[in-house]
């Protein structure tokens, strides 16, 4: 029971990893095999073990310029044959960060070699650990935008990541990378970050109550992102009461632009435009507009001429689509005319106003000189009887 007790007590955590690292590369050194030839060198340096070291160190340097100029071009010459050139991008990316981290595991080599001291060889363990963290940082954040570049090239239109929100992912895997780079940073210096979790948790509840309008922009232009409802030179209106149209000019995390046909910048908060109905003019199967020309002619008119005319006026404008073809309908018998409509299509919301103007002088001139008669509202007054007075 004793015996128990005492085996018990003496349980030691396990060995953090730096210490593993060093018994590893200490155990490596020993296992290494010195070529016959080069027992002559190894014997002329006796037991100085600074010169071991930067024997170590310079062996390690020349394996990672081997890496640098013979394996990297070899396998670059390999990727050159396929079809995509992702995996050639890739190949370049990572010579660096390999070539380093090469170089900085024979630093750590020449320092088990040397016999340092636990203290410093610790702290050097934990700064060359940094060094080779935020290389690696580096080269995925490269390699993570590359890959999103070339998925949203061959994204389809209602894709998640697409042209449209490429930066917005790109942003996003670029900070979760680095939150995990400055974790295990913090984590090769043996800083608790429990303490520093919990109190980003705090200060993250403070900022979102302090600065909930604006957070609510931000997931409302992460969701316009994402969503797509419109893009850069969409015309659209807001349906808040104010009947707002414009053309998109910039779309933001915070806010959305919009340029007006009076070509006033309006900057309005994604906030709102995602609580809104918006109307997006060019939108659909295709860009073009439909425009309605509404006109009204006298009771006994030839409704048959009116068509015809209405048709006329529509094909000799240049402005108007031929695909799909302009319409004439009869809407209505109006309190004092008979309403027809013509229904034609622009290449752009743009050319709206600008259409339209010419369409309503086209059609008021050929009515004119064919004598249709357009009528206007008028009035009737009939007096039964005078005040005695007047009489």
């Amino acid at each position: 029971m004793a015996d128990t007790k005492t085996e018990t007590t003496n349980t030691e955590p396990s060995e953090p990893v730096e210490s593993v690292l060093n018994t590893g590369m200490e155990r490596l050194v020993e296992k290494i095999e010195v070529p016959e030839q080069l027992e002559p060198v190894v014997a002329m340096l006796g037991d100085q073990p600074w010169i071991k070291g930067l024997v170590v160190l310079i062996l390690f340097f020349v394996l990672a310029k081997i890496v640098e100029w013979i394996v990297i071009p070899l396998i670059r010459r390999i990727t050159a044959h396929t079809s995509t050139h992702v995996d050639d991008l890739i190949v370049h990316n990572i010579r660096s960060p390999l070539f380093w981290t090469l170089a900085f595991v024979g630093v750590l080599v020449a320092a088990a070699v040397i016999g340092i001291e636990e203290g410093y060889r610790s702290t050097l363990v934990s700064f060359v650990t940094s060094l080779l963290i935020f290389l690696w940082m580096l080269f995925a954040v490269r390699v993570s935008k590359l890959l999103l570049s070339v998925t949203s090239q061959r994204a389809k239109q209602n894709a998640l990541v697409r042209p449209q929100t490429l930066p917005l992912f790109t942003n996003l895997v670029a900070i979760a990378i680095i939150v995990f780079a400055v974790y295990f940073i913090f984590q090769s210096w043996h800083v608790d970050m429990t303490a520093w979790l919990a109190s980003a948790g705090i200060a993250g509840i403070a900022i979102g109550f302090a600065a909930k309008d604006t957070l609510a922009n931000l997931f409302s232009g992460v969701f316009i992102m994402a969503d797509s409802p419109y893009k850069i030179g969409d015309y659209v209106v807001l349906d808040d009461g104010g009947g707002l149209r414009g053309k998109v000019t910039h779309i933001g995390i915070r806010s959305t632009r919009l340029l007006t046909r009076d070509d006033v910048e309006v900057t309005i908060p994604n906030s709102i435009m995602g609580n809104s109905k918006v109307v997006n003019e060019s939108g659909g199967p295709h860009v073009k507009y439909r425009i309605r020309v509404a006109v009204g002619v006298a009771y006994g008119s030839n409704i048959d001429q009116v068509r015809e005319l209405l048709m006329s006026v529509a094909r000799q404008s240049e402005t108007v689509c031929d695909d799909p073809e302009p319409r004439v309908r009869f809407r209505t018998f109006g309190a004092s005319s008979l309403d027809f409509e013509l229904l034609c299509w622009v290449n752009n919301p743009e050319l709206r106003g600008r259409v339209l103007d010419a369409l309503n002088t086209a059609v008021y001139k050929s009515f004119l000189a064919e004598g249709i008669e357009i009528p206007f509202a008028k009035q009737d007054l009939y007096i039964k009887e005078l005040p005695r007075a007047l009489e």
